[in-house]
């Protein structure tokens, strides 16, 4: 199907100018190659004119280093491997997805969000699938693939518009992407880029993938509610309006899935085994002198259990997937597991690809010392203008939001931000993790109004079966008002969180002490 607006509206207007803007930038794993030579030359040429910089409290100067020097050159040659196989985001995706990707393949995850979304009243059936959608980024695409074409066939068993359920699908899934009521594979991968950028100013520091947690789990339920109201307040209306009556499409009853006996006995069975692994946690690693605590570090924050907390994830999801795919007749041997862990870290090829060139990108920036001398600059400049911390988060969040409409990848966009603002922010008391939030808020936002979101042709192909001649003008008409107002939301809850001085997540405070 086309994914095109007419000419007239396709070729013409500010969104189609972003369009052709956007897609003259080269692929994300190019870009930080690109942006890592434009680095080595930059560093050769700061370096020749002697700058340094001095962190606050020290009296040592930082110079910036060239890499082009023969140093330079050496420490390239004989890092190159260790940058990246040391890169923070890199091992800890891999273990998490092994588990994930067990549950996906074999029908878990799929299965699951079906239940919540046909299981909800008609009343609560918008706020449901927006829920449904924030809570799928779990399962990394799945909600793209499942629940979007889904929310379309609910609406329309339900006599609503199916665009609207494919609407508040997309703003649950795309809009509210950083949010969740768990820990899942953002979390993962973004605290590894933050704990890699502030170690250009605090080498010790470590940002948990639990950071955000607090904040994720309380944003979970208001871009639910923000979401449902607008569905029900303007895109349902704005359907009403424009486009008439929906033409369901003669394929979608068959697409209703039932669940068997088999597959109803497995989600039993992953009920009892969820219920047996947390109670084990939670004897393991809370008690005082639990085998998961650690002697030198008693609090529960450093017990095995949060320190290693993207294993338990990997393995409960594992198992979890394997004994649905087991009694459901997915999988018939244990070969089936080891094939689905493989077919799951094909898929991450893609990715580990982009990680290398990041991995280089971040450590040239870190060894250079350019990150330092515009991470201290910046807060000088900064600390001159007396704006609050709050007012920076704020602008933070709204150039993020920005960035996002040109590119894509969230870790590829943290990955070119963070070891500059992080630091930055860093040294003007705010925490990595409230920066984090920052950047996850903007970054999650605009996701559902740029063409250049990978999975936006997509949606608009599930919303052609239902109006053959949509294209991404009308798509952008009704996701515009969910960018909006998750953005201000979203942001307005940072700042009631930052003025009533709350952490973020387990020992993650906004301010640094």
């Amino acid at each position: 199907m086309s994914v095109t607006e007419p000419a007239s509206q396709a070729t013409s207007g500010p969104l189609a100018a972003i369009a052709r803007w956007g897609n003259r930038l080269p692929a994300p794993a190019m870009l930080f190659l690109w942006l890592t030579l434009l680095l080595v030359l930059v560093s050769a040429v700061v370096a020749a004119f002697d700058v340094s910089t001095r962190l606050p409290g020290q009296d040592e100067r930082i110079a910036v280093r060239s890499l082009l020097s023969a140093e330079g050159i050496r420490w390239a040659l004989t890092h190159t491997v260790e940058n990246f196989v040391s890169f923070a985001p890199v091992g800890t995706v891999l273990v998490a997805m092994l588990g994930l990707g067990v549950a996906e393949h074999s029908g878990l995850l799929r299965v699951l969000l079906e239940r919540l979304v046909r299981s909800t009243p008609q009343g609560l059936l918008s706020w449901m699938v927006v829920f449904a959608g924030i809570l799928s980024n779990l399962a990394m695409d799945a909600g793209y693939v499942v629940l979007i074409p889904l929310a379309g066939l609910m609406f329309a068993a339900a006599g609503r518009p199916p665009l609207a359920g494919i609407a508040a699908a997309f703003a649950g899934v795309s809009a509210g992407y950083s949010a969740n009521l768990l820990i899942g594979p953002v979390d993962v991968i973004l605290s590894g880029m933050s704990t890699e950028a502030v170690a250009i100013v605090a080498p010790e520091y470590t940002v948990g993938i639990e950071a955000n947690y607090y904040f994720a789990a309380v944003s979970t339920l208001v871009l639910s509610v923000l979401g449902a109201w607008v569905t029900e307040r303007w895109v349902m209306p704005y359907l009403a309006r424009s486009e008439g009556p929906e033409r369901l499409a003669e394929t979608a009853p068959d697409e209703e899935h039932t669940l068997s006996i088999a597959e109803r006995r497995g989600l039993w069975l992953v009920a009892v085994w969820t219920l047996l692994f947390v109670l084990v946690v939670l004897v393991a690693a809370v008690p005082e002198g639990a085998p998961l605590r650690d002697p030198n570090n008693p609090g529960f924050l450093g017990s095995a259990a949060m320190q290693g907390i993207v294993v338990l994830i990997a393995f409960y999801a594992g198992v979890a997937g394997w004994l649905f795919g087991r009694v459901s007749g997915r999988y018939g041997s244990s070969q089936a597991l080891v094939e689905a862990m493989e077919g799951t870290m094909a898929t991450m090829a893609g990715y580990l690809v982009l990680m290398f060139f990041a991995a280089q990108f971040v450590n040239y920036f870190s060894w250079s010392q350019l990150g330092t001398l515009l991470a201290v600059s910046g807060a000088e400049g900064l600390q001159g203008l007396a704006v609050p911390n709050s007012v920076l988060l704020l602008v933070f969040v709204l150039m993020a939001a920005f960035i996002n409409l040109f590119v894509g990848s969230a870790s590829a966009k943290w990955g070119l931000l963070a070891p500059v603002f992080v630091p930055m922010l860093f040294l003007l008391g705010i925490s990595p993790e409230a920066t984090q939030m920052a950047f996850r808020i903007g970054d999650s936002s605009t996701n559902i109004i740029t063409p250049l979101m990978p999975y936006f042709g997509v949606v608009v192909a599930f919303a052609q079966r239902y109006k053959p001649d949509l294209g991404i003008g009308t798509l952008m008409a009704m996701m515009l008002p969910y960018s909006l107002v998750f953005l201000l939301g979203w942001s307005g809850l940072m700042l009631v969180w930052f003025w009533l001085g709350l952490p973020l997540g387990p020992g993650a405070p906004m301010l640094l002490n």
